[in-house]
C-alpha cells in the first residue's frame, strides 16, 4: 500500500515492527539504508548522483527510491534545470518521514528532545537538577512525552523510538554532595522504567558515545568520520569514531578519559575526572569562595570568579595534553573535539589552550587539530536521538552484518 508523504501509513496490528505499516524488512536491506543515507547527507539529489555516491545502478536506484516515496521517508525536491535533456527531479529527505526522541540522563541536569528525520530538534526541555532519582526522571520524561505528541507536524505513529544517553558509572562515582538515594540508579532498569507509557524500543547508551554518534551525524564528523570527542560534563567521556564508525572496545568502555590516573604537582586527584569535569570546576571555584548554580553562571562570575576559571582552564589543559598526544599518536585521528555543558566560549579557550600547550610538545609525528565540536551541550541527547534511526535506518556495520 502507497501513501503520500502529507499523509503516512498507519501502525497496524498486522504490520508487526514497523515505521508507520511499513514492513521494516524493506528497510533493513543494507542497499536501502545506504541510498536513504546519500540523499540524507548533502541535500537534495537526482537518482543518477545518488547511484553515482553509492555505486549501485540508476535502475536499482529508481526501485529503492520508490519504496521510501511510497513509505514518506523522502520527497521530490523539484526538478533540476540547466543539464542536458529533460530536467531531472531531486529527492530529499522528509522531516517529517520520522521522529525519535533522545533523552541526556546526567548527575546535574536531565534533557530531552524531538528529532526529526533531518536532523532538526522540533521540541526541547531542560531540567537543571542535580542528583534526580529514577521516579523523578521517569516523571519528566512522561510529561514531555505528553507534550511532544501536540507538537505541530508531528504524528505519533511516526516516533520510531527512544535514545537514552547516561554515564555508564553514574551512581558509582564519587562526586561532591551526592546523596545516598542516588545510588537506586545502580538497581534501575532503564527501558523498563521509561516504558510505563508506550510502547517504543528503548535504546541505552553511554553518553560520550551518544555525544561522538550525535558529532559523526550531525556535525563536524560529516565532514571528518575519524575523530576522537572529548565529552565534559558533571565528568569527563572520551568517544571514538573510526572511518564512521564508533569503535566500542572489547568490553564497550573505550574512550575511558575520565578513568585515566593523574600524576601532577599542580593538583592532588586520582584520575582525570576529579580536576576536568564540571564537577571539578565547580569545586574548583567553591575553594576560592565562588558558587555557581549551572554552567550559565560560569560567564557572569566576578572578575575574581573568571580569573579562576581562566586558572582552571589552564590546569585543564595541562592535564589533558598528555591525553592528547596519546590519542594522536595512538589513532591519528582527523580531529578531537571538545563538547559538553561548558559555555561555548570556554570550550573555545579550552581548546585554545590545549592546542598551545601541544604545539610545544616535540617529536610528534602527527598531532590532530583541538576544536569546539558543533553540537556542544545537545550531543548527548541527540546522539541519543539518532540510535533508533541508525537502528532502523541508516547503514551501520551491524546492519551490514544483519543482512
Amino acid at each position: 500500500m502507497s501513501q503520500s508523504p502529507k499523509s503516512p501509513a498507519r501502525k497496524t496490528s498486522q504490520a508487526g515492527p514497523s515505521l508507520s505499516g511499513t514492513n521494516l524488512e524493506r528497510a533493513g536491506d543494507y542497499n536501502q539504508r545506504v541510498t536513504l543515507q546519500s540523499i540524507r547527507i548533502g541535500g537534495a539529489k537526482t537518482k543518477p548522483e545518488i547511484a553515482a555516491l553509492t555505486g549501485l545502478t540508476v535502475p536499482a536506484i529508481t526501485n529503492i527510491t520508490k519504496r521510501l516515496l511510497d513509505d514518506g521517508l523522502i520527497v521530490e525536491a523539484g526538478k533540476l534545470h540547466g543539464g542536458r535533456g529533460q530536467p531531472a527531479m531531486t529527492l530529499a529527505v522528509n522531516p517529517d518521514g520520522c521522529f525519535s526522541i533522545g533523552l541526556n540522563i546526567d548527575r546535574d541536569h536531565v534533557t530531552i528532545l524531538l528529532l526529526d528525520f533531518a536532523g532538526q530538534v522540533r521540541a526541547r526541555s531542560t531540567w537543571e537538577v542535580a542528583f534526580a532519582g529514577p521516579d523523578a526522571v521517569a516523571e519528566f520524561f512522561e510529561t514531555n512525552w505528553k507534550t511532544f505528541l501536540k507538537t505541530k507536524g508531528v504524528e505519533a505513529e511516526r516516533i520510531i523510538g527512544v535514545g537514552v544517553a547516561m554515564p555508564d558509572d553514574m551512581a558509582r562515582v564519587g562526586l561532591p554532595h551526592r546523596p545516598a538515594e542516588y545510588g537506586a540508579w545502580n538497581t534501575t532498569d532503564v527501558r523498563q522504567l521509561l516504558s510505563r507509557r508506550h510502547d517504543l524500543p528503548v535504546t541505552v547508551e553511554n553518553d560520550a558515545a551518544a555525544a561522538a554518534l550525535g558529532e559523526l551525524h550531525f556535525g563536524h564528523g560529516m565532514n571528518a568520520p575519524s575523530f576522537f570527542y572529548v565529552l565534559v560534563t558533571s565528568g569527563l567521556g572520551g568517544g571514538l569514531v573510526v572511518e564512521g564508525e564508533y569503535f566500542r572496545g572489547a568490553q564497550g568502555r573505550s574512550g575511558e578519559l575520565g578513568f585515566l590516573p593523574v600524576t601532577s604537582p599542580r593538583i592532588d586527584v586520582a584520575t582525570l575526572q576529579e580536576a576536568v569535569s564540571l564537577s571539578a570546576l565547580a569545586q574548583f571555584l567553591e575553594n576560592n569562595g565562588f558558587s555557581i548554580a549551572g554552567p550559565g553562571d560560569l560567564e557572569t562570575l566576578p572578575q575574581k570568579g573568571l580569573d579562576a576559571v581562566e586558572a582552571w582552564i589552564d590546569l585543564a589543559a595541562d592535564l589533558l595534553t598528555g591525553p592528547m598526544v596519546a590519542v594522536s599518536c595512538l589513532i591519528n585521528p582527523q580531529a578531537v573535539y571538545i563538547g559538553g555543558r561548558l559555555p561555548e566560549s570556554l570550550v573555545d579557550r579550552l581548546a585554545a589552550a590545549l592546542e598551545t600547550k601541544l604545539s610545544a610538545v616535540a617529536g610528534v609525528p602527527a598531532l590532530a587539530p583541538v576544536q569546539r565540536a558543533a553540537l556542544a551541550a545537545d550531543a548527548p541527547a541527540m546522539g541519543a536521538a539518532i540510535l533508533p534511526i541508525i537502528e532502523r535506518l541508516l547503514p551501520s556495520r551491524a546492519a551490514l552484518q544483519k543482512t
